[in-house]
């Protein structure tokens, strides 16, 4: 029997066991979503050794799957239906379409059946993210907001962490030890839908769709004044950080083994480090502060965009060897906690109306993961010449993202949803 979502949360900083339950299971999108991404990159080696895959080939694997063009279909899609029909609707049953795909990657014998299942686990993934993200925000008290949602991210960097050192523990297997990782992922698919058919609708929603006439569920309000704003602000953090993530999650141990600075296994436990180091900060830094005030939140940006910046700067000025991917690792991987992902999920929450709330966060994801899907073809070839050029495009996105979102970030924290909507339609 389903348990019904409670009103919504008075303006207080106080989490009841039950929103940690929900966020939980929520944040889990967050969690199969990062790690489909890295299983499929700490694979990509191997399938392409497998099914010979062409460098091209690899390029538009990358770009069809969680990480790019397929989760961006889902996202505007799935985000759309959400705000439409509900959060319940979507985030029900995503997850049996998300396992589906994800076991025909792990019994793969053909190009075929591991290009299809990476667009399916492509779309589940991202119709979940918006929609359980809306969910995690609906139900958070105004002064723990960045909390609950900084604990999806925990649930991001988690999956990841568990993917590779499977794929460490299992590299001695070769192809079938990926097989094996991709089939964790399936199990704990299914866990999560079971335990989800507890979960109801949110409140906030229901409440909404009930007071909001036709013209406020309009899409195309989401184009005109402080939505346009806000939307635009949204992608430009977004998009520009993404691609610096996105890169570094995906391709970091295939880009490690195929140009020669460590084994496979040596790559993939490089990799695994970054996560657990966002993961600690996310925890002690983000989680603690991020409800704090507008100035702790512009503080953290700030610090984690000199830091970010810095870590794809040191390609360019240090040979590429392990102690340079070990600093590397280090400082990006704690400045994401302060200036990516968690922040952009936390503004997309606040700053959009309830019932366009998972429509633009929908839009905004899937438009980065888009262009994330186009730059994906190109960078196995960029990397087969050296980190150089990858390593500076990637300095020149993370200055504009951390540019952008310093200075035109917002002041929202400790404000209730309603209250940060009725001050944005005064504008």
């Amino acid at each position: 029997m389903s348990q019904p979502v409670s009103s919504p949360p008075a303006d207080h900083s106080a989490i009841t066991p039950q929103q940690w339950k929900w966020s939980a299971l929520a944040g889990m999108a967050s969690y199969l979503d990062a790690g489909s991404i890295v299983a499929l990159g700490a694979g990509l080696a191997l399938f392409q050794s497998y099914l010979n895959l062409s460098d091209g080939a690899v390029g538009a694997l990358a770009a069809i799957g969680p990480n790019a063009v397929g989760c961006a279909i889902g996202a505007i899609g799935g985000g759309w239906l959400g705000d439409k029909l509900g959060r319940k609707r979507i985030y029900q049953y995503d997850l049996i379409v998300y396992a589906a795909g994800i076991l025909l990657i792990a019994l793969a014998v053909n190009r075929e059946m591991l290009f299809i299942g990476t667009f399916i686990v492509g779309v589940a993934v991202g119709a979940d993210v918006p929609t359980s993200l809306a969910l995690v925000g609906e139900l958070a008290p105004a002064g723990a907001r960045g909390k609950l949602l900084g604990f999806t991210q925990v649930a991001w960097c988690l999956g990841p962490v568990i993917v590779l050192w499977m794929a460490v523990a299992l590299a001695p297997l070769g192809l079938l030890g990926i097989r094996i990782v991709f089939l964790q992922l399936f199990v704990v698919a299914v866990v999560t839908w079971a335990m989800r058919r507890g979960l109801s609708e949110s409140v906030r929603w229901s409440e909404a769709a009930k007071k909001a006439p036709a013209a406020g569920r309009r899409v195309k309000a989401l184009f005109t004044g402080a939505h346009l704003r806000a939307l635009v602000w949204t992608a430009t953090i977004y998009l520009f950080w993404n691609l610096a993530a996105g890169t570094a999650g995906i391709f970091n141990p295939y880009i490690i083994r195929t140009l020669g600075a460590a084994s496979q296994a040596a790559s993939v436990g490089l990799a695994s480090a970054s996560f657990v180091i966002s993961m600690i900060v996310t925890i002690t830094v983000f989680m603690r502060f991020s409800d704090r005030s507008h100035r702790a939140r512009r503080i953290m940006w700030g610090v984690g965009s000199v830091m970010q910046i810095t870590a794809w700067v040191l390609y360019l000025v240090l040979p590429f060897s392990i102690p340079t991917i070990i600093a590397n690792i280090v400082l990006f991987a704690a400045a994401s906690a302060l200036s990516g992902e968690a922040f952009y999920k936390v503004f997309s929450q606040e700053l959009f109306p309830t019932m366009l709330r998972g429509t633009a966060q929908g839009f905004t994801f899937g438009v980065a993961r888009t262009i994330l899907g186009i730059w994906s073809f190109f960078v196995p070839v960029l990397a087969r010449a050296g980190i150089g050029e990858v390593a500076a495009l990637l300095t020149v996105f993370l200055c504009i993202s951390s540019v952008v979102g310093f200075f035109f970030m917002p002041n929202t924290s400790g404000k209730s949803l309603e209250q940060i909507e009725t001050e944005r339609a005064r504008t």
